[in-house]
């Protein structure tokens, strides 16, 4: 393994909470000593030690308040650690926030020559640079307006032209790409991913949890400032969905493992009601599948044993892809079928009949076990990747992706007299 690009090592970050502005300078000046109960401490980063390898995407995750935006800014050099060091190898660009560093009355080029010269450029290279960064940021004669008269999706187009005018060693985004609309988020996505594949490494900060498994190859999962996971998307991203379901409910109980075939179960609730069987049956034969066939019509059964007596019951399907992406998702609540008034020591069946219309591949079934239209409410039972199986294409014409379209091509030849 080569040597990291980036290296955080036990770095901490502490402000000190005074009375007012003026006892805080005069601490820093030390002309006064704090007393007993001043100055308490706050942690926004305490003891985070991790390595970003080169061409390495790194999501960093957590709810508002865990210490992302904070860490980042050590990073990059805007803030000090209390303790620790931090090393970067190479150049670092970064998204932190909009527009930052631009003056509102000049206009989007001489914005970039004045924030780019800031970057360390060159007004020579910025000079060579400015086409391509007009073209890539698609605003048109707004390239030449005062900055103020911009939205907020307009300036992100700018700001991000700018950061990425250059391949970095280092790119840092932190939610700047939930701004504006969605062709410029993808064309945005799909630079990164292209300075990815040229060995870049990518820090990025978002809540966007489709977008962590589909670019990053680690998750850090920050809680309280302190790092709480660190590992594979799938397994930081359904821990971080458990969790936050688990502190809305007041229980904190998470379990994971990882399955034979490569999959990831995770299992959180209050166990006041959980699945005791769940099978996926041909709709024909009541025979159990493992592997199903395009176009099969199957039957998808939970056993659902009520543990403690509850006030409703809702359950609740997720589909996912083998690379997480959600292909399907419903519940009893959406269909008008929320069932009531469950004691303890009943068992309610469900049962789901449907046609694969699904494309090749290996697939889950999530159930969650709720009492509304959300986890977060009463989450009994909620276990990701509970059911996988394979989908086959057996007799029907060969087609790509995760649907398949009962689509018939019509064609018809016309003589070249009805040709006009």
């Amino acid at each position: 393994m080569s040597d990291p690009i980036l290296s955080v090592n036990n770095v901490s970050k502490v402000y000190q909470r005074h009375k007012n502005n003026w006892v805080r300078l005069a601490t820093w000046l030390h002309i006064r000593k704090a007393k007993a109960g001043e100055g308490q401490a706050f942690w926004a980063n305490r003891d985070i030690s991790f390595h970003v390898q080169p061409g390495e995407a790194v999501a960093v995750i957590g709810q508002n308040g865990a210490g992302k935006s904070t860490l980042l800014k050590m990073i990059t050099g805007t803030v000090r650690p209390s303790s620790g060091n931090i090393s970067v190898r190479g150049k670092v660009s970064s998204l932190l926030e909009l527009g930052i560093g631009f003056n509102p009355e000049l206009t989007g080029r001489q914005n970039i020559f004045m924030a780019g010269g800031l970057m360390g450029l060159s007004q020579a290279r910025l000079q060579e640079l400015a086409p391509r960064m007009e073209a890539f940021a698609e605003i048109g004669e707004f390239f030449d307006a005062p900055l103020r008269v911009y939205s907020s999706g307009m300036q992100a187009r700018l700001a991000f032209a700018l950061a990425t005018c250059e391949r970095p060693d280092v790119l840092i985004v932190d939610e700047i790409l939930s701004v504006g609309d969605s062709y410029f988020q993808h064309k945005s996505f799909d630079r990164i991913r292209q300075f990815k594949a040229e060995g870049s490494s990518i820090i990025l900060v978002t809540h966007g949890l489709a977008d962590v498994r589909t670019l990053c190859d680690r998750v850090i999962l920050l809680d309280k400032g302190t790092v709480l996971k660190d590992g594979a998307p799938d397994e930081v991203v359904d821990f971080y969905n458990a969790l936050i379901a688990a502190k809305e409910n007041e229980v904190l109980n998470v379990e994971q493992r990882r399955a034979k075939d490569g999959w990831l179960v995770t299992k959180s609730g209050s166990g006041k009601a959980r699945i005791r069987k769940l099978e996926l049956l041909d709709a024909i034969s009541n025979l159990p599948m493992s592997a199903v066939l395009v176009n099969q019509k199957l039957n998808l059964i939970a056993s659902v044993e009520i543990v403690r007596d509850i006030p409703a019951l809702v359950l609740g399907y997720m589909l996912k892809d083998r690379a997480g992406h959600l292909v399907w998702g419903s519940n009893t609540w959406h269909t008008r079928q929320k069932t009531e008034a469950l004691k303890a020591g009943s068992l309610v069946t469900f049962s789901m009949q449907f046609t694969c219309t699904l494309g090749p591949g290996s697939y889950s079934f999530s159930p969650a076990l709720v009492s509304s239209d959300t986890h977060l409410v009463d989450n009994y039972e909620w276990t990701d990747n509970a059911l996988v199986f394979d989908v086959i294409n057996g007799d029907l014409p060969f087609f790509v992706g995760t649907n398949f379209l009962n689509a018939d091509f019509n064609i018809r030849k016309q003589p070249r007299a009805e040709l006009k």
